[in-house]
């Protein structure tokens, strides 16, 4: 899904929405079977989840993974209206569901801000902070950053020390 958003508040509507389906899919997980592999397979391959936004069903491990993606793509959206007011809103495409040429995160106002997003245990896993590091280095943005929610990295805070090629690396709080 593809969006784009101008305001806090209209981030804020998109968290909210994130909040309904989680509370959704604990719901659901209160009726799982009682034989553990039964329960493991609902949550694999039944739709008892919900899309974060779309309000669709899915397998609640997808639900996971998509949460975690359109939320720290939001809580980034919501730094970058603060600092680049300039950019004058942005488009989220966070995940899968962007082309390949395209970022988590443009600004409406072309060539100002670019950025990918992503959630993950570590960063380094599947080698994401490399590859979003070195697809942003080719990028003609004048301000390219690098957001990522890792339990790691409980805060949200510059990471410095992640950072290379002038583009800024920060970990977003899951809170």
């Amino acid at each position: 899904m593809i969006f784009d958003v101008h305001t806090i508040d209209e981030i804020e509507v998109q968290i909210s929405k994130i909040r309904v389906s989680a509370a959704q899919a604990s719901a659901a997980l209160l009726d799982l079977p009682d034989d553990p592999l039964k329960a493991l397979a609902r949550i694999k391959f039944d739709p008892i989840g919900w899309h974060p936004i779309e309000q669709r069903a899915l397998n609640l491990i997808e639900q996971v993974n998509q949460t975690f993606t359109y939320l720290v793509a939001l809580k980034a959206a919501r730094l970058l209206l603060e600092w680049h007011p300039e950019a004058e809103g942005y488009r989220l495409a966070p995940g899968a569901h962007a082309p390949k040429q395209s970022l988590d995160i443009e600004s409406l106002v072309p060539g100002v801000v670019g950025a990918e997003t992503f959630a993950a245990v570590r960063p380094e896993n599947n080698r994401k902070l490399i590859g979003d590091l070195t697809k942003l280095a080719s990028r003609p943005e004048r301000f390219r950053y690098v957001f990522f929610m890792s339990p790691l990295f409980p805060e949200t805070q510059r990471r410095l020390e992640k950072e290379r090629d002038g583009i800024g690396v920060w970990s977003i709080s899951a809170d």
